[in-house]
């Protein structure tokens, strides 16, 4: 087994440490200057191991799920406990590709700077040639440096980033959720936005995660926090999606970055148009330019007060770190209350500049003023802050008449009240009579995808499994059918979590087998925690006899080891926004590796019941997921991974498609 953990050296540097367990009491230890390159030892010893060992589940079952969590979804708090490596899994030992053939949305616009720049083209706009008023644009260039310098880079807020980002004057992090996500409060500087155009900031989540090929992903959306309310002299912008993706090209030595915005400025359109907002975002990813720059003139090599601005982000964060972290965050604050006396000085001297129209400062404010739904009483949030409610704002809300101080105070409280209630009924739905639900059904069923909140299977061509010569040439090929049918599916919500669904007397199953039918059901049950607990059934039926599939059939007898090392899910967001498609991604995972799994056999069923509230990570992707549900196609497959010549190639288990899934459509029980 190998393990790794963080060594510090000072307060500016560190090192990587990772262990060999040779059997129980021998230990081989072996420290590299950077994750890089302890990622490179790493994958190094796992190929000669499965050289020697080309069947490693059958040698090492005795091994704890615990000891292998992706980076992906892995637990945070329990990564650090048993200083698991979340880099590199022994057991699926893959190239990080997709696993899904699917059309790029991005068409290509132009080249400036020397960086192409995409737009996201709709489903009815396939050329990409309209542009919606909040359009989603990339930028994509090759940067002379390695993924992880690049990365830390990125997540510094110290005095370093002014080297190369030009819009961003100050930053803090408001809170740490978990080792992977935290909120941000960034402020804009105002010199290089439009004449007459006042200052703006960012209130925004975190997300980030390295992957096992050593891409990097970091990703930001805008959030309503109780610590960091909007401020005067600022106006809020929304950043409905945005972030950077970090791949290694050239062996490591250069790295493929991808950045991308979609951002609602909060402009008054009466004078300042789409074009105009929009060449303020590709303004502000030209920042990719200016990175490239600076590694090129540092010849890949990013300077000393880097370390020590970026040595407080870690892939996973500790407590200790944490602790220094808001020890900093505290002192900045003091230093920033001084720095905005200074700029706001400087702002005055400009004040000239301010007005449009004969508009003066005043009038200004209240054009610019973020939507009411930003200043939402925050006492009866969970957790102190959410996404925006919607990806779409109301075009009311755009154009404004002007009016007066007392209508807009009434204005403001009626749209607080219709947003308040919009968004918390998704919490706090209204409480319905419990009625026994015939499990299987509560989800309809519609073929053609175009009714919301329904469910369909998805074409079995759209992903990749492991071919008959995956062992010689690590080749996958196209699925060509599936295994199972499938027959329903349940959208359930409760205040516990609903288990064993095959074993109710209302379920498909329970009344196929009072029937005395020879069917087998295999059932996954996705389990999402919260105030309310989410459950998401999908039931699948086998018309041929267990025995004629061996591999199934030893799926369905064996320990919860081997099922937890075999079973695979392939997910793919089809239509949604990118921030949700780059946080699922399109790569089989293993998800016993990652979550906790429980199994329930019964006489004709086995039933996977899967805790998404096990990893702390997993619960911000989900949560971030459920807070775009109602756009979002969502498209899964299912295999068991096969090993040996005699279980390839492999074949799917089944698929499905969830067409804009809507929580307050979801069943009581």
């Amino acid at each position: 087994m190998i393990t790794e953990e963080k060594a510090s050296i000072g307060k500016s540097s560190s090192f990587s440490r990772f262990t060999i367990h040779l059997n129980e009491n021998d230990h081989l230890k072996l420290g590299a200057s950077g994750s890089e390159d302890a990622g490179k030892w790493i994958r190094s010893l796992q190929n000669a191991v499965l050289k020697e060992c080309p069947n490693p589940e059958k040698e090492f079952m005795s091994f704890s799920k615990k000891n292998w969590l992706p980076s992906r979804f892995g637990n945070a708090k329990r990564a650090h406990r048993q200083r698991s490596i979340d880099y590199y899994s022994f057991l699926h030992n893959e190239a990080v590709t997709s696993d899904v053939i699917a059309p790029s949305p991005w068409k290509i616009f132009g080249c400036q700077n020397g960086l192409r720049l995409f737009k996201e083209a709709k489903d009815w706009d396939s050329r990409g040639k309209h542009w919606d008023a909040h359009p989603a644009i990339m930028a994509v260039g090759v940067i002379n440096g390695t993924p992880e310098a690049i990365f830390r880079t990125l997540m510094s807020l110290g005095a370093s980033r002014s080297e190369w980002d030009f819009s961003f004057y100050r930053g803090n992090v408001v809170e740490h959720l978990d080792g992977h996500t935290d909120i941000l409060h960034a402020k804009l500087y105002s010199n290089w936005l439009p004449w007459g155009m006042m200052r703006r900031d960012f209130l925004l989540r975190r997300y980030w995660r390295r992957e096992e090929d050593g891409t990097y992903v970091i990703l930001y959306h805008s959030v309503i926090h109780k610590k960091c309310p909007p401020q005067n002299g600022y106006v809020r912008a929304c950043l409905k999606s945005g972030g950077y993706v970090i791949t290694p090209v050239n062996k490591g030595r250069e790295s493929l970055v991808k950045h991308m915005l979609a951002v609602d400025w909060k402009f008054w359109k009466v004078y300042l148009r789409q074009p105009y907002a929009r060449s303020l975002t590709i303004r502000m990813l030209e920042r990719l330019a200016a990175l490239r720059e600076m590694f090129r003139a540092k010849a890949g090599n990013y300077p000393s007060d880097f370390s020590s601005a970026g040595s407080e982000v870690k892939i996973m964060l500790d407590q200790a770190a944490v602790e220094d972290i808001k020890s900093e965050d505290i002192s900045q604050q003091k230093l920033e209350l001084d720095a905005d006396l200074e700029e706001d000085e400087t702002e005055k001297t400009n004040s000239g500049r301010r007005s449009l129209m004969s508009l003066n400062d005043a009038s200004d404010e209240f054009f610019d003023v973020p939507d009411s739904g930003e200043v939402i009483a925050f006492d009866h949030l969970e957790n102190g802050w959410f996404p925006e409610v919607s990806q779409e704002w109301p075009a009311s809300n755009m154009s404004q008449p002007r009016l007066s101080s007392a209508a807009v105070f009434v204005k403001k409280i009626h749209d607080l009240a219709v947003q308040k209630k919009g968004y918390m009924d998704f919490q706090e739905l209204a409480k319905e009579e419990n009625v026994v639900p015939s499990f299987g059904n509560t989800l309809q069923k519609d073929s053609a995808c175009s009714l919301p909140c329904s469910w369909a299977t998805s074409d079995p061509t759209t992903f990749l499994i492991r071919g008959e010569n995956y062992l010689k040439d690590n080749q996958k090929i196209k699925a060509k059918g599936t295994l199972m049918q499938m027959v329903g599916a349940d959208w359930l919500r409760s205040e516990h979590k609903e288990d064993d669904l095959g074993s109710r007397a209302e379920s498909i199953v329970q009344k196929y087998a009072a029937q005395g039918r020879p069917e087998f059901f295999f059932i996954v049950n996705i389990q999402v925690p919260g105030v309310t607990q989410y459950t998401l059934a999908l039931y699948y039926m086998l018309k041929t006899p267990l025995e004629e599939t061996p591999l199934l059939h030893s799926f369905v007898n064996g320990d919860d080891a081997f099922r937890n090392s075999r079973f695979k899910l392939i997910p793919y967001i089809s239509k949604g926004s990118w921030i949700v498609k780059q946080s699922v991604g399109k790569k089989a995972c293993l998800v016993g590796q990652a979550l906790e799994m429980h199994y329930f056999r019964g006489k004709n069923y086995l039933e996977l019941d899967i805790d998404v509230g096990s990893s702390t990570v997993a619960r911000g992707v989900v949560s971030l997921v459920l807070g775009y549900l109602n756009h979002l196609v969502i498209e899964m497959a299912f295999v068991i991974q096969g090993n040996t010549e005699e279980e390839l190639p492999e074949v799917l288990l089944g698929t499905c498609r969830l067409n804009n899934l809507d929580a307050s459509k979801s069943v009581l029980v």
